[in-house]
């Protein structure tokens, strides 16, 4: 895995993202030196939330669509409630998720961003935390639930809210600098018929 100065990472997200959960780890990956990305269903800019008050827009870089894991070395998924709930219905986006996790590559997510992972299937057999108010859906998913500033499992990384930010990011780095080089598996995800 690279060192933070020379990795890329991407950011998927949509409006209704929580602004620091998106914004604090850009900045503090871009003050280190790695390239961040911006993905979005569309390429209009994107409206954060702060608790339930508008916050600030951001313009992506390119859309779901137009990612590839083989480009980047992470991924990270801000929470904020409608980003995920509008996220996970998002097949690209799903996609995305689970394709990056079969190459094992670091998949992050934060406060609601696990709904992500649950509709990824990718918490079966893990050690998870979220938001409080989704932690019965890690559960039914499969999920060792457990309610801890980070938790990183295997090639998964969740956190619980805003105010965990820091350690998130620091989780993020240390997996992307510090991973052994992982063989990608083959995920398979049933899809109803």
């Amino acid at each position: 895995m690279p060192r933070i100065p020379e990795a890329r990472i991407l950011i998927v997200a949509s409006d209704g993202f929580e602004e620091w959960e998106l914004f604090g780890p850009k900045q503090i990956l871009e003050e280190r030196g790695a390239e961040v990305v911006l993905a979005a269903p569309k390429l209009e800019p994107i409206q954060a939330t702060v608790h339930d008050d508008p916050g600030k827009t951001i313009r992506p870089d390119l859309t779901i669509d137009q990612a590839n894991p083989e480009d980047f070395d992470a991924l990270i998924l801000p929470g904020g409630v409608r980003n995920p709930d509008h996220l996970r219905t998002n097949e690209e986006a799903i996609k995305l998720i689970t394709d990056f996790a079969g190459q094992g590559k670091p998949v992050a997510a934060i406060c609601h961003g696990p709904w992500l992972l649950v509709e990824a299937d990718l918490l079966r057999g893990k050690t998870a935390t979220s938001w409080p108010s989704i932690r019965t859906d890690l559960r039914n998913a499969g999920a060792n639930v457990v309610d801890e500033a980070v938790v990183t499992d295997g090639n998964i990384i969740t956190s619980r809210n805003p105010d965990d930010v820091d350690a998130f990011t620091a989780a993020v780095i240390d997996l992307v600098e510090n991973a052994p080089n992982v063989i990608a598996i083959d995920h398979p995800r049933e899809v109803p018929a």
